[in-house]
């Protein structure tokens, strides 16, 4: 309990940009490195041929939904235990961090054993093509092993970070990483595995990662998961829904943006789908740092919510927000100077492939920049326990814009008409997130005592 008094004065007490800061790092490195495993896999399958690596396009979205599942479990008991933390009632977050990780492992072993029955349609309405679904096929079933190891990496990961740990968690993600680039090439080439290597090295890696995560629980100042604190019920499930429903509407549209992004470009050949594939993994380890410097502002942000110093919560998003313009406007301008440099080096021997890409990828670096802005503001609505406003936000990018956009545009301006959806619908976000975020600001009352525990 001494441990958690001083977790306490430290993450209500400290400067806010420190404390952002130093959580930042190790969560700037796990996602740094989940997304270069992702790159990795795109990489090493890229040798197999175009259909191979749009394959791994396709499965993305089945990789998207289980991550979903995940990130709601993880940011629905997280952004409670955080708040709960703050407030000194430490018995609901212990029951809170039970309930969330073992209610992920039943779901992505529900997950997992539905996909594995209907493994061939569901390629099919991911959006392989012929050529495409033999490989998709062997890329998916050890994703679909693993889910619920992957879904309960995420939520131990969440629940770490933020309790102001994320060192801990750092250590179970990048180890469970580092496995995974090392695995994929021994399974690819030495074994002779291909496609299906590449899935199986991702499996074992989400095994050991997870269990490491687990034991990371029971170090110093952290909750450990104990089943005899699992506490299913109505109460519990609404605050996970309250906190992790934002993270599951975006990451679950993003499944279903990247499915119709599939179809749609299935229309021009296997080559479409693999080029738009490799820019979105791209773009997904550039935007990782974004992620895991937000990340080390929500512990900051819930912590002091819940202990209502809402001048620090202010101080801290501002910081954030001032930050992540400047560092993505950077990387943004490198990506464009570089363009198809870096979509051949994951598929040099097609140049429609890098034709594609190249455009696809400056065209998004233009509006790469406002997507802090929008990233921010959502992680501020979920800590806080906003869940309309930071649903709203979540959903915006992909379900209120880019969705339709593919069907307003793809049609009059074809395979041009889809490049172009993917920057539009980050502006538009970016707009729209403006009152939502000035509102809630504005909302924020001086600092006041914390309130007694409320039995859930």
């Amino acid at each position: 309990m001494n441990e958690q008094n001083e977790k306490f004065i430290r993450m209500t007490q400290a400067p806010v940009e420190r404390l952002v800061c130093g959580l930042a790092v190790p969560s700037i490195l796990i996602m740094l490195i989940s997304a270069f495993y992702n790159l990795a896999d795109t990489y090493f399958v890229g040798s197999l041929g175009t259909s191979a690596v749009a394959a791994v396009g396709v499965v993305f979205p089945l990789m998207a939904a289980i991550q979903a599942m995940g990130f709601f479990f993880g940011h629905g008991s997280g952004n409670y235990i955080s708040r709960e933390l703050g407030a000194r009632h430490y018995e609901n977050a212990s029951r809170m961090a039970a309930t969330g990780f073992i209610s992920a492992l039943i779901m992505g072993i529900i997950l997992g054993g539905t996909g594995l029955i209907f493994s061939s349609g569901l390629s099919r309405v991911l959006g392989s093509t012929p050529t495409i679904l033999p490989y998709a096929r062997e890329y998916m079933r050890f994703i679909l092993i693993g889910a619920p190891w992957l879904a309960g990496s995420l939520v131990l990961n969440n629940q770490l970070r933020f309790q102001g740990s994320a060192v801990y968690g750092m250590v179970g993600m990048i180890s469970g990483a580092v496995l995974n680039i090392g695995l994929d090439p021994l399974f690819i080439f030495v074994f002779g595995l291909g496609v299906t290597g590449a899935s199986l090295a991702t499996c074992i890696s989400q095994f050991v990662g997870c269990s490491i995560l687990f034991l990371g629980c029971s170090g110093k100042g952290n909750l450990g998961i104990s089943y005899k604190k699992f506490s299913p019920s109505r109460g519990m499930y609404k605050e996970i829904a309250r906190g992790g429903l934002p993270s599951l509407f975006r990451q679950g549209l993003m499944s279903v943006s990247t499915i119709c992004i599939n179809h749609f470009s299935g229309v021009y050949g296997d080559a479409a789908i693999a080029a738009i594939s490799i820019v979105n993994r791209v773009v997904m380890f550039a935007g990782s740092a974004l992620i895991g410097f937000g990340q080390g502002f929500q512990p900051v942000c819930g912590f002091n919510y819940g202990a209502r110093l809402y001048g620090r919560v202010k101080k801290a998003f501002w910081f954030c927000v001032k930050l992540s313009f400047f560092v993505l406007l950077g990387i943004a301008a490198l990506l464009f100077g570089f363009a198809p440099g870096v979509i051949a080096l994951f598929r040099k021997d097609d140049p429609e492939v890098i034709r594609i890409g190249a455009l696809s990828l400056r065209m998004l670096c233009a509006a790469f920049p406002f997507s802090g802005w929008v990233v921010m503001c959502n992680m501020l609505m979920q800590t806080i326990g906003k869940p309309v406003e930071a649903s709203l936000l979540a959903m915006s990018r992909q379900g209120l814009f880019l969705i339709p956009l593919l069907f307003i545009l793809s049609f009059p301006l074809g395979l041009f008409g889809i490049q172009l959806c993917l920057p539009l619908s980050e502006i538009l976000a970016f707009f729209f997130a403006i009152p939502l975020t000035a509102k809630v600001l504005w909302q924020m009352k001086p600092d006041a005592p914390h309130e007694p525990a409320k039995q859930i």
